[in-house]
This record gives structure tokens, sequence and C-alpha cells, in this order.
């Protein structure tokens, strides 16, 4: 059993704006995402245009590292990274 845990927490800024690229990126790298959790709060029934994703990701070293670059070209998102070793 694997020992190592990375998670992935993207916070996204705007998510009309960004949503496309992000979506994108993430499906262009699935094999990589072991488990996605995503969230948005709503207001007086319109969503807000701020949210959250949370990644467990699988995969090697510069696996990781290339697909961390990737998110991080995305404007208007912050990404931070957690290593559990």
């Amino acid at each position: 059993m694997d020992q190592n845990l990375t998670i992935v927490v993207i916070k996204i800024l705007d998510r009309i704006k960004e949503s496309v690229r992000l979506q994108n990126t993430l499906s262009k790298n699935s094999g990589l995402i072991k488990t996605r959790f995503g969230f948005h709060e709503l207001y007086d029934s319109k969503c807000s245009r701020n949210g959250l994703i949370i990644l467990e990701i699988n995969g090697n070293n510069s696996e990781c590292e290339a697909f961390i670059s990737e998110l991080n070209e995305i404007r208007g998102i912050v990404v931070k990274v957690m290593s559990f070793k």
C-alpha cells in the first residue's frame, strides 16, 4: 500500500471566467486524480463566483509536478499543495 498522499487545493476566484480552462486541465490530467471534491456557496438562489476544489493526486513526482505547474499557469486561481509521506 502506498503511504504517500498528495492533496491539491484550488481556490477559484471567478468560476465564470476560469472554469473552461481549469476543467480542460483537470480532464487532461484525470488519470492523476484519485478523488475530486468541489463546491461553491449559494447566495439567494445565485451561485458564488468563487469556488474551491480539493484533489487527491496519484502519480509519480514528475507527473504531479507537471500537473501543478500547468494549474499554476491558469490566471484567477490559487493552488496549494500538501504532501504527506
